[in-house]
């Protein structure tokens, strides 16, 4: 999901790559589909349309607000609906717990929503001062990963690994270094803590470019907190597994990190005589959407149809 600002200033959302994700999963009248990031439910409402309103939904989220925010908006919707508030890669126990064998498709919409980048009060977003949490996990204890806990305790060496591996950033080394630097003076609590070091660690001609300085970063310690990369590598073999002959999965991604974990997946199963790509190219934002929704620019969906 893309988050937009609506004209009564609050936050609304608009599906990503709404038609093309429609147009591939094409649902079918007695389908079961799996939505496992349903966030505010955009693509699944079309979806049961499509459907005529005969279809079936396993909606996921492991967002406690989001599950409550789709069923809001999927109140009046026609098809069979079953939300469950778990991580998407608990997909396969979930299903067996249903006594499900199959889905027709898998969809996952890799994106944050705007209500946990700027909303949650944990700290996803650099744009408000918020504690530094990061985590989706509705369960906050001693034993929970936090954004804090990174900045504040990890060596050098592994601050400096995740925000070059999982950020991409150029200057992860000053990063890191600013970062142990400030700690050894100050505990590192806020956002706006971390932006302002992350700044000061910077050249100017950074700060001043198109993309925030902080982005990166952020992106980095969201990614190692909640583990995504690896809850979608678990998810993505969990998904083949139970999808129907003739089904589909669709993941849309919006970093090149997530995009070529998907990538390379997708090929090992069409060499494996699993079945084919929807398209050899992922299938991206026409300009038309891309205007009316800058942020989606960054979006790729690539489909893979179950022989």
């Amino acid at each position: 999901m893309i988050p937009t600002e609506s004209t009564n200033n609050e936050v609304s959302h608009i599906p990503v790559l709404l038609n093309e994700v429609c147009q591939n999963i094409d649902p079918q009248k007695g389908d079961v589909i799996l939505d496992g990031t349903i966030g505010d439910g955009g693509h699944s409402k079309e979806l049961c349309e499509l459907g005529g309103g005969k279809i079936s939904i396993i909606a996921f989220d492991a967002d406690k607000n989001a599950i409550e925010t789709a069923k809001k908006n999927l109140s009046r919707s026609k098809c069979k609906m079953l939300f469950v508030n778990r991580n998407f890669r608990e997909l396969k126990e979930v299903l067996k717990e249903l006594k499900i064998d199959k889905v027709n498709a898998v969809l996952l919409d890799l994106g944050w929503s705007s209500r946990q980048l700027s909303s949650s009060g944990r700290g996803f977003s650099f744009q408000k001062d918020e504690p530094l949490l990061m985590t989706l996990s509705s369960k906050l204890d001693e034993n929970t990963l936090t954004a804090k806990d990174i900045v504040n305790e990890w060596d050098e060496k592994n601050i400096e690994t995740i925000i070059r591996n999982y950020g991409e950033e150029r200057f992860s080394g000053r990063i890191a270094k600013a970062i142990v630097k400030h700690r050894e003076e100050k505990e590192i609590k806020t956002t706006f803590e971390l932006k302002s070091i992350i700044e000061s660690a910077v050249p100017a001609f950074y700060r001043r470019g198109k993309i925030n300085p902080s982005t990166k970063t952020f992106q980095a310690l969201r990614i190692t907190v909640n583990d995504e990369i690896e809850s979608l590598k678990a998810t993505l073999l969990a998904g083949i597994s139970i999808l129907a002959p003739g089904g589909k999965m669709a993941i849309i991604s919006f970093h090149s990190i997530e995009d070529r974990v998907v990538k390379r997946e997708m090929q090992g199963w069409v060499k494996a005589g699993l079945g084919s790509l929807a398209s050899k190219k992922p299938i991206v934002p026409s300009e038309v959407e891309i205007k009316n929704n800058p942020r989606s620019r960054s979006a790729k969906l690539r489909v893979f149809i179950k022989n």
